[in-house]
């Protein structure tokens, strides 16, 4: 990632998402629903649920309200019927946009997307648009001044696809998506320690944007995220 701190970039967004934690919560409720729903409350068998439970636990959420979802999602409790869309659309200089939702009334969704894209200087695209320019895999990073060889040896081993060194010092393992828990496991029980562990839409290329643009692009990347019917929202835009 020449140019650029990736693991000041991934930091920033980070430190963005902690302060939306009321929201995240509103979200997590979403995902562990709908990947109940989908594949059982089973951990041990639904990839999706784990990772859903496992960022509960980082944004400190009871434990009462992740089972409670889960029965919702599995039907033991009464809830919601979500459904899963995906929008695409251009910010800034081009950069391109993912914006994942969870919701019960698609007319709403697609307005309030399309409103958030248009006010500020973004533009909703076709489906296939900007997809193309991502990779679904699972990812983690690590800090600066981890083991590289070490780490290298047991996310492979694992059945990682990459791992790659960055500029400023950050390890990156990319896995396929149904390998991410395992590899997750290996590398956790070695005694490594992930700051960011999740399944994405990895940009392929980076568009980098600076000054006037990037703040201009960071308001419309916060308010598609702000929406309550959006889960994530991936960009290629490096800020």
């Amino acid at each position: 990632m020449a140019g650029h701190s990736k693991w000041a970039n991934i930091q920033h967004r980070k430190g963005r998402q902690d302060e939306k934690r009321g929201k995240i919560w509103t979200k997590l409720i979403k995902e562990i629903t709908v990947a109940a729903k989908l594949g059982g409350g089973d951990v041990a068998t639904n990839p999706r649920l784990r990772l859903g439970i496992d960022k509960a636990k980082d944004a400190n959420m009871p434990n009462d309200n992740v089972q409670r979802a889960i029965q919702r999602g599995t039907g033991s409790l009464e809830g919601v019927n979500y459904e899963e869309i995906r929008y695409e659309g251009y910010g800034l200089n081009g950069a391109a946009i993912i914006v994942d939702c969870l919701t019960d009334n698609r007319t709403r969704t697609v307005a309030e997307v399309r409103h958030a894209f248009a006010k500020n200087g973004g533009n909703m695209g076709a489906e296939g648009s900007v997809a193309f320019m991502f990779k679904h895999c699972g990812q983690m990073l690590f800090a600066p001044g981890t083991n590289e060889d070490q780490l290298m040896e047991i996310a492979l081993d694992a059945g990682a696809e990459d791992v790659i060194t960055h500029h400023d010092g950050s390890l990156e393992v990319l896995t396929p998506v149904p390998d991410f828990s395992k590899v997750q496991d290996a590398i956790t029980q070695a005694g490594f320690k992930a700051e960011l562990a999740t399944v994405t839409m990895r940009p392929e290329t980076e568009t980098e944007l600076e000054g006037d643009q990037a703040e201009s692009m960071q308001k419309l990347l916060d308010a598609l995220e702000n929406l309550d019917d959006v889960q994530e929202v991936f960009t290629n835009a490096s800020l």
